[in-house]
């Protein structure tokens, strides 16, 4: 590491004003602060000082995600391996030629196959997403003169984990760029947006190419000559029942359903929410707001029932694990940017997304998932919450300074 920084210091010359590459300062900053702590840090006795910065943020929510990463690689090897073994199908392109040099027997019993065979579609994919997404970033920050924050390790991280792994990687790649530029960039970069970039990328694919990311089976497994409903779809054609022939729920709250390769799994889900929450990185509040809210209207739905809508018999237990409830509500509800700040609010705003969630799921029978579009529709409405907890705070104390 020595070495490196001897590099680093000697370059640093050609990169600082007047340098020959002064404009490609961010580039060399990025790679300086990425590695070590940045130069320029807080001293004297007058500021408050935390031990926090935003890239101890990035990482520790990175790491938040590593069993999302992991289920992300095993589930989408086993689907697949499950489903060839049933239809006798095979990997085929380079993927299969790859895999055969490492000697994939295409075994869903067996961890190594599973492994293999769902990195060779998932690794791509994460590829694509940060190579493109940071160019981006790099980009903007050329011509704007700022450095290169970490904000995008999560938007690179989260982005591949909410995608279908049969996904086309220039898809991949258009979708983070709609995400990093007019859902971040555009609006001056990290920390101003108002919008969760992941979730902007992927709105935007899911109205662009419905049938690329919102099909049926074979979208969700990658195996030739799968047919047939997600649990979701399952559930809004035929209700608990139809569900239940296709998945138990343990099997849906360890993730070995199909769906988004990074979000099947509520039990992963909840190791990344124990590690930010005691990190204080997430907000319990917003956490907790949101899966109330989630129970309290799929409780009242289940009470009501009907007659013509089968998912009004779909009970918070199951709203819980199928889909992607629980991955937003953990990663992408609690993003600090776009979502609330003030404690009263983000109560309002938890409670708001985990509501909107289930009246989407429920009542629109075209938006079988609706934890994207709800977070989304939180998002906006997050500065307004704040906005009217802070001026009624405001008044409060103006009643009691009057009085």
């Amino acid at each position: 590491m020595k070495a490196l920084r001897n590099v680093l210091d000697k370059i640093h010359p050609l990169f600082s004003k007047g340098g020959r590459f002064e404009r490609f300062y961010p580039l060399y900053e990025a790679a300086d602060s990425f590695v070590y702590t940045p130069g320029e840090i807080t001293k004297g006795t007058t500021h408050v000082r935390d031990a926090i910065d935003l890239k101890r943020v990035m990482i520790t929510v990175v790491i938040a995600l590593l069993p999302c990463f992991f289920m992300a690689m095993w589930n989408t090897g086993y689907q697949a391996n499950a489903a060839m073994q049933l239809t006798g199908g095979s990997v085929e392109g380079w993927r299969g030629t790859l895999l055969g040099l490492l000697g994939y027997s295409a075994n869903p019993d067996s961890f190594v196959d599973n492994m293999l065979l769902g990195a060779a579609w998932f690794i791509p994919i994460y590829l694509v997403t940060n190579i493109v997404g940071g160019l981006w970033e790099a980009l903007f920050s050329i011509v704007r003169g700022h450095e290169i924050n970490e904000g995008f390790l999560v938007t690179g991280s989260l982005f591949p984990l909410i995608c279908p792994p049969t996904l086309p990687l220039w898809q991949v790649a258009l979708g983070i760029s709609f995400g990093v530029v007019l859902g971040k960039e555009i609006f001056g970069g990290t920390g101003k947006n108002f919008l969760n970039p992941a979730l902007t990328g992927r709105a935007f694919l899911f109205f662009a190419y419905p049938a690329q990311i919102s099909g049926g089976t074979s979208v969700w497994v990658a195996a030739d000559g799968l047919t047939g409903a997600t649990a979701l779809s399952a559930a809004a054609e035929g209700g608990v029942k139809a569900l239940t022939t296709m998945h138990s729920w343990f099997d849906a709250f360890l993730g070995v359903i199909p769906g988004s390769m990074g979000e099947t799994s509520t039990l992963a889900c909840l190791f990344g929410a124990a590690i930010l929450v005691f990190t204080g990185i997430g907000s319990w509040r917003i956490m907790l707001s949101g899966l109330l809210g989630a129970v309290s209207l799929s409780a009242l739905f289940l009470l009501v029932d009907s007659s013509t809508n089968p998912m009004f018999a779909l009970g918070p237990l199951w709203h819980l694990v199928i889909g992607g409830f629980a991955f937003g509500l953990v990663f992408m509800a609690t993003d600090p940017v776009s979502g609330a700040m003030t404690e009263e609010g983000q109560w309002v705003y938890g409670a708001l997304i985990g509501l909107m969630c289930i009246l989407i799921r429920v009542v629109n029978p075209a938006f079988p998932e609706g934890m994207m579009l709800a977070i989304l529709f939180g998002n906006v409405f997050a500065p307004l919450i704040d906005q009217l907890v802070l001026k009624y705070h405001i008044k409060r104390r103006l009643r009691h300074v009057e009085g």
